[in-house]
């Protein structure tokens, strides 16, 4: 598993692994399933505390991505609620757009954008558009 934490960015390095595992579900790298690395594993790997990994987990967690068993560790398990999910989209997607708004991006680059990012997650699976 490849993992792009940026030490140097505003956003929490637990949020960063939480995204880093969420696109690599999205693009099939990392499976219905499999086992995540331990905390442990994962905290030596990227040179962080065991508790940031606990916290991105537990968010994995609640947010339906994983299942923590006490004996495999944190297994890939889409709980999936596809009306939860779109609601949580739009409440994302409401900021980023307002402050796409606000740097005058236009609608048709918005919609261009989201192809983009679609088709990536996308290549090599066979989901419907």
């Amino acid at each position: 598993m490849i993992l792009q934490i940026d030490f140097n960015s505003e956003e929490a390095i637990y949020i960063q692994l939480r995204n880093q595992i969420i696109i690599g579900i999205a693009t099939e790298t990392i499976k219905e399933g499999d086992p995540l690395p331990s905390v442990r594993q994962m905290a030596d790997h990227i040179g962080i505390n065991m508790h940031t990994v606990n916290k991105a987990y537990s968010v994995l967690k609640q947010e339906g991505f994983v299942k923590l068993d006490r004996r495999k560790g944190a297994v890939v398990s889409l709980d999936v609620d596809k009306i939860q999910v779109l609601d949580e989209m739009r409440k994302d997607l409401s900021v980023v757009l307002a402050r796409g708004i606000c740097k005058n991006v236009t609608c048709k680059e918005v919609h261009q954008l989201i192809d983009e990012i679609f088709e990536e997650f996308c290549r090599g699976q066979n989901k419907e558009k």
